[in-house]
């Protein structure tokens, strides 16, 4: 798919710039069961989504496609016309809500190149990039941002914390020929970088000089014993000592209990080790430095960024709580269209809380009237039972 768009500049002249739309589904009808398979691995019953607005939403009609069963692996991708991101900018996007309060469970998409098959998809298919949140529990709330590099997945260094409220928020992931990336949460910057920095795809560029030691006679030694400095002769007391207001019970019998001793308490004159007072040492020359020689491993490359068959994209998750929505799938190479198309979802956020805050107070107003009920209902029966007993006192 093809997104051409023009732009007016000054003095009436226009340019016209395409942007190159590889995938993009809003799962609105029914006919992305069409596209979207659902894996046969090995036979395996995976989760079902269903598509729905949600129960709280900015516009009822607009609809993604959400996790129905707890406990259970889902594995649900698509395949469409292959392309390359050399020399080309690389977005990836979509959003994610997490309208049961996920307790523990993925909310990650994964891009895969041409020699992957939809219906056989599993944990264990080679993937290109995985991209999205992921949440177990009050340690693990971060966005996966993992790249495929000659056959090795790799995790990025840094830590991405991600949403982990019930509202619907845009994960997005920009990777430039220049080998820089940035992360967005619904347009905000959370990360950014280089990738060889903050991967592991390569050796390092330095190692330490294997032919270097540290010398004999370098002193790292910040301080020293004083040797002037000598131990006081009444240091040494013992730690406990018997307790000189113990006496031996009037009833102890030494033949049947055996010799009576006191009890042992901490003695106050106790100082515990004796160490010498330490001073600046003369001969100190500072921590040693290992040196530090180029690594022969390392060997640069500029197409790391590089995917030269992209052919399909997928979800592969594993959750605890069903009820996560997923809609809005996206893959260009114009950061400019994922950011129309996520200031469309974004604006629609605020609705969501709106809405959700009503059913919250209404859900709230019902739960008091059901007490209030409850309450009234008891306070009858006990008026009942003081009657009766009034009457069998009569």
């Amino acid at each position: 798919m093809k997104f051409t768009s023009c732009v007016a500049i000054i003095l009436g002249l226009a340019a016209c710039a395409i942007a190159e739309v590889y995938f993009e589904e809003n799962f609105d009808d029914g006919s992305w069961e069409e596209r979207w398979l659902v894996s046969k691995h090995d036979d395996k019953t995976f989760g079902k989504f269903e598509s729905t607005a949600g129960k709280f939403y900015a516009d009822e009609n607009d609809k993604g496609i959400k996790t129905t069963q707890d406990a259970h692996f889902y594995a649900l991708s698509t395949r469409f016309p292959e392309f390359t991101n050399e020399k080309k900018t690389l977005v990836m996007q979509f959003s994610v809500k997490h309208e049961q309060n996920i307790d523990c469970g993925g909310g990650y998409i994964k891009l895969f190149d041409c020699n992957f098959e939809p219906t056989d998809m599993h944990g264990d298919t080679p993937y290109l990039v995985m991209f999205g949140p992921d949440i177990c529990g009050p340690g693990t709330k971060k966005v996966h941002t993992i790249f495929n590099y000659k056959g090795k997945n790799h995790l990025i260094n840094k830590d991405i914390r991600c949403k982990d409220d019930v509202y619907t928020h845009v994960y997005t992931l920009i990777v430039e020929p220049d080998q820089t990336y940035q992360v967005l949460i619904d347009g905000e910057k959370v990360q950014s970088g280089s990738l060889e920095d903050d991967w592991n795809f390569l050796p390092p560029k330095k190692i330490k000089d294997p032919e270097a030691s540290k010398p004999s006679d370098w002193d790292d030694r910040a301080t020293i014993d004083d040797p002037t400095d000598s131990k006081p002769e009444d240091w040494d007391q013992p730690e406990h000592i018997a307790d000189p207001d113990a006496t031996k019970p009037e009833d102890w019998d030494d033949e049947m209990d055996g010799e009576w001793e006191p009890p042992q308490i901490d003695n106050p004159n106790f100082k515990g080790e004796w160490k010498p007072k330490q001073i600046d040492n003369p001969a100190y020359k500072g921590p040693w430095i290992h040196p530090e020689i180029d690594n022969p491993e390392y060997s640069a490359d500029s197409e790391i960024y590089r995917y030269p068959q992209v052919c399909g994209v997928g979800f592969d998750l594993w959750q605890v709580k069903s009820g996560t929505i997923f809609d809005n799938v996206l893959i260009t190479d114009s950061p400019a269209t994922a950011e129309e198309v996520r200031k469309r979802i974004v604006d629609g956020i605020e609705a969501e809380k709106k809405m959700k805050e009503g059913q919250d107070e209404e859900e709230r107003k019902k739960s008091e009237a059901e007490k209030k009920s409850e309450d009234d209902d008891d306070s009858d029966k006990d008026d009942d039972e003081d009657e009766n007993t009034e009457h069998d006192e009569l």
